[in-house]
């Protein structure tokens, strides 16, 4: 693809510049976005190469909705870059942000590499505990469908995870965030039905406060959707309420862990507070939020992949548990 500077517009530049705007505008602001170099290139690029009939993108780009203007958006944030590193002497923030995101390396037309072969980890760490639920768990167990249900909402939630990292879309995002945000809220909905054993039928009184909670959920979830749908879709918001619902999920995890370690003297008890701790951790890794490595690894990427391992053990966890609960029933029997 050609990528000269110049200095003068010519008249027919300017549809294109009306689309420049709109292709920056309708995107999250950042320092990248407002460089005059950078809206140089971009501009240039689109007026060299798009709507003139000599357009050529790769046929693995075309398969991923790659266009003209976005693929000249994609390589003029990395000649900026590489012009930003080159500079001597050096700059203190070489590497910045453009519409919210580092300037990644694409393999194969994808966005986000790291993210997406991490995502996959996860969705794999979920099917392989889906199949031990399955497998493990007698299926009169009464906490199995929770189980199984949360399983598959794992899945597709980093099923969406992938497809936004692959191709970063208003609609893929949104895919990404309502998914994410399921699979937090699932989390809260069936960690009281654990702990407080609701899904027993005695007292009649679980069963009500079951179709009380459930509904609830259900309630906050459409609510949540809706907000963000109809009303306005704030990262701020989305990100503090799932904060919120996985604090309230850890609290309830950690407090269990140490009551049932207490009562049964066993490790494995005790996991579930390890694998909060091992969470809030790698959670951690968000707050860093430095430029990508190589151009391909970055924080973000390694918070996906340091939920894999806590992913695998808490599969461990819920079988382990039920075990423990059938075989407690069966003494009383």
């Amino acid at each position: 693809m050609i990528v000269r500077q110049k200095r003068t517009w010519r008249y027919h530049s300017v549809p294109r510049l009306i689309l420049l705007l709109c292709l920056i505008t309708s995107t999250a602001a950042s320092i990248g976005d407002r460089l005059p170099e950078f809206r140089n290139c971009l501009a240039t690029c689109i007026d060299q190469n798009c709507g003139r009939g000599n357009v050529v993108i790769p046929i693995h780009l075309r398969l991923l909705l790659w266009t003209c203007p976005t693929n000249c958006d994609h390589v003029c944030q990395h000649i900026i870059t590489d012009q930003r590193l080159a500079r001597d002497p050096p700059m203190l923030s070489p590497v910045v942000q453009y519409h919210g995101k580092w300037p990644f390396h694409r393999v194969l037309g994808v966005q986000e590499p790291c993210s997406v072969i991490f995502s996959l980890f996860n969705l794999l760490a979920h099917r392989k505990g889906l199949s031990q639920i399955k497998e493990r768990i007698p299926s009169d167990y009464p906490l199995r469908k929770y189980y199984i249900t949360f399983g598959y909402v794992g899945i597709v939630s980093w099923i969406f995870s992938m497809i936004f990292h692959t191709r970063d879309f208003d609609f893929t995002e949104k895919l990404d965030y309502f998914a994410a945000g399921a699979n937090v809220l699932y989390g809260l909905y069936y960690t009281p039905i654990r702990i407080f054993r609701l899904d027993q039928r005695k007292p009649p009184v679980k069963a009500a406060l079951l179709r009380l909670w459930t509904l609830v959920c259900i309630l906050l979830y459409a609510a949540h959707v809706l907000y963000l749908t109809l009303w306005r879709w704030d990262y701020t918001y989305n990100m503090a309420a799932n904060v919120a619902v996985g604090v309230v999920t850890n609290i309830l995890w950690s407090s269990f862990s140490v009551k049932r370690y207490r009562k049964l003297k066993k490790p494995w008890a005790a996991w579930p507070g390890m694998i909060v701790a091992w969470i809030v951790m790698a959670m951690s890794l968000e707050l860093l939020d430095f430029a990508p490595l190589k151009g391909l690894l970055d924080a973000h990427s390694l918070w996906h992949l340091g939920t894999v391992g806590p992913t695998i053990w808490w599969y461990n966890f819920l079988v382990k548990d039920a075990q423990q609960d059938i075989a407690g029933e069966r003494l009383k029997a």
